[in-house]
C-alpha cells in the first residue's frame, strides 16, 4: 500500500491513480498532494529547449531604447545590473543577477539536464540533487516580476520621453509564458518515481513504525524509532524532520529583522533623479503619489500594493500565525493554512520596485542632460522582501494542526 503525507498538515492519504489531468487533494486542509499530467516530461522537455533559444536572444538582443532629443541610449537584459555595480550597489546588483538571469538559466539547464537521460530512459548522474536543486530554485527565478517592473518603467517615462522597445522585449515577454507553461505541466513525482526505493518503505505498515513525510518529494519513510536526527529521505535525499528545527524561534527573528528594515526602505530615497545639475530624491510613497497625480491609478494601486501593502501585511500575517501556533490556538486551521499558502505565494511579486528601479538606472543615464541612480531604500527594501520570503519558508504549518490534534486530545 503505497502511503503519502500531507506537506501542509502531516495527514496521512493513501496514493492511488487519479484520472489524467486531475489532482489529488488533502482531504483536511485541501493542499494538493499530487497530479496526473498527461505526458509531463515530454511536454516540459519541449517547452524547456524552446525557453532555452528565447532565453539566449533575450539576452543578446537590444532590450529597451530610451530617446531624448538626438540621444538614444539602449540597453540589453543586463545592462541595469551593470549600472547598479558601478553606482557601489553591488549587493542589489547580485540579487538582480541571480533573480533574473542566473537562476532562471540555472533551472532551464538543470530541468534539460534531468529530462534527456529520463525521455532515453537512463537515470542521469546526480538526479536527485540536480532535480532538488531546481525544486529549490522556483520561487526565486523572478522573471515575471520583472516583466511587471518593465511595463512599471515604460509607464513612468513615457511622459518624459520616447521608449524605443527592442526586439528582446518581445522575446522576453514570450519567453515568460513558455517558462510558467513548462512549470506548469512538469510533475515532479514523475521525475521522483524513476528513483527506485526500497519496496519495504512503500509496504510497512504505519501502525508499526512512526511516520515521517520528506518535504521535498512527499514520499512516507517509515522510520523504526521516533529518532530522525541525521536522517535523510531514501527517494531524494532531503535530510529528514518531523517538522521544521526552530520553526516559530527563526520565524520570529525573520520578522523582526524584516521589520528593521522596512523603516528605512520607506523613509530613505529609493531613487535620485539628477535633471541639468539638479537632484530630486524620490521615496516609495512619493513614487506612488507621482502616478496618482499623473492620473496613472492602476499603476499607482499596483506600486503601492506590491511595495507597501503586501510586505506589511505579510510580516503581520506572520506573526499572527506564529503567536497562534505559540498560543496553541485551535481556531479555523484550515483557514490558517490557507492564509499561510497565500503569504508565501505573494511575497516575491513585492520585488517589483527593486526592478523599476533597476530599468530606470540602466535606462536614464545621459551624463549631465540626465541620470537615475538608485538610493538607499532599494537595498533595505529588497532586504525587507528577501528576508519576508525567508520568513515564510522558515514557518511550518504543520504546527498549526499539531495544535489542534492537541487540543482535541
Amino acid at each position: 500500500m503505497s502511503l503519502i503525507a500531507c506537506h501542509d498538515c502531516d495527514l496521512i492519504h493513501r496514493f492511488g491513480p487519479v484520472p489524467e489531468g486531475s489532482a489529488a487533494k488533502c482531504s483536511r486542509c485541501g493542499a494538493v498532494l499530487y497530479q496526473n499530467k498527461r505526458d509531463s516530461l515530454e511536454r516540459t522537455l519541449a517547452l524547456t529547449v524552446t525557453g532555452l533559444i528565447l532565453f539566449v536572444v533575450a539576452n543578446a538582443f537590444p532590450f529597451l531604447g530610451f530617446k531624448v532629443q538626438s540621444q538614444v541610449r539602449e540597453t540589453i537584459l543586463i545592462t541595469g545590473v551593470q549600472e547598479l555595480y558601478h553606482q557601489g550597489m553591488w549587493i542589489l546588483a547580485t540579487v538582480v543577477l541571480l533573480t533574473t538571469i542566473v537562476m532562471p538559466a540555472a533551472q532551464m539547464i538543470g530541468l534539460l539536464y534531468v529530462l534527456v537521460p529520463l525521455r532515453l530512459n537512463r537515470i542521469p548522474w546526480k538526479l536527485k540533487e540536480v532535480f532538488r536543486f531546481i525544486l529549490t530554485l522556483r520561487p526565486w527565478a523572478m522573471m515575471e516580476v520583472f516583466m511587471l517592473g518593465i511595463l512599471v518603467s515604460i509607464v513612468k517615462l513615457a511622459k518624459m520621453t520616447t521608449i524605443v522597445p527592442g526586439i528582446a522585449v518581445f522575446v522576453f515577454m514570450a519567453l515568460i509564458f513558455i517558462l510558467a507553461a513548462s512549470l506548469a505541466v512538469l510533475d515532479p513525482h514523475a521525475v521522483w518515481e524513476r528513483i527506485n526505493i526500497q519496496e519495504s518503505i512503500h509496504s510497512s505498515p504505519v501502525a508499526r513504525s512512526n511516520p515521517i513525510g520528506c518535504h521535498t518529494c512527499h514520499l512516507l519513510f517509515l522510520s523504526p524509532s521516533r529518532g530522525v536526527h541525521g536522517l535523510t529521505c531514501p527517494r531524494c535525499g532531503t535530510y529528514l524532520h518531523r517538522r521544521k528545527p526552530n520553526s516559530i524561534a527563526r520565524t520570529w527573528s525573520l520578522i523582526l529583522a524584516a521589520a528593521i528594515f522596512y523603516v528605512p526602505a520607506n523613509v530613505l530615497p529609493i531613487t535620485i533623479v539628477t535633471s541639468l545639475g539638479q537632484k530630486q530624491a524620490d521615496t516609495i510613497i512619493s513614487g506612488v503619489m507621482y502616478f496618482i497625480s499623473s492620473g496613472m491609478w492602476p499603476i499607482a494601486l499596483v506600486i503601492f500594493v506590491a511595495s507597501v501593502f503586501v510586505p506589511i501585511l505579510k510580516l503581520l500575517t506572520l506573526s499572527y500565525l506564529s503567536f497562534s501556533v505559540q498560543r496553541k490556538s485551535g481556531w479555523r486551521p484550515a483557514d490558517r493554512t490557507k492564509i499561510y499558502r497565500m503569504t508565501e505565494i505573494v511575497g516575491r511579486w513585492s520585488m517589483v520596485d527593486v526592478y523599476v528601479v533597476t530599468i530606470l538606472v540602466a535606462l536614464v543615464n545621459l551624463g549631465a542632460l540626465a541620470t537615475i541612480e538608485a538610493g538607499p531604500a532599494a537595498i533595505y527594501f529588497c532586504g525587507v522582501v528577501i528576508i519576508t520570503m525567508f520568513a515564510a519558508m522558515s514557518f511550518d504549518p504543520r504546527l498549526i494542526w499539531d495544535n489542534c490534534e492537541e487540543n482535541h486530545e
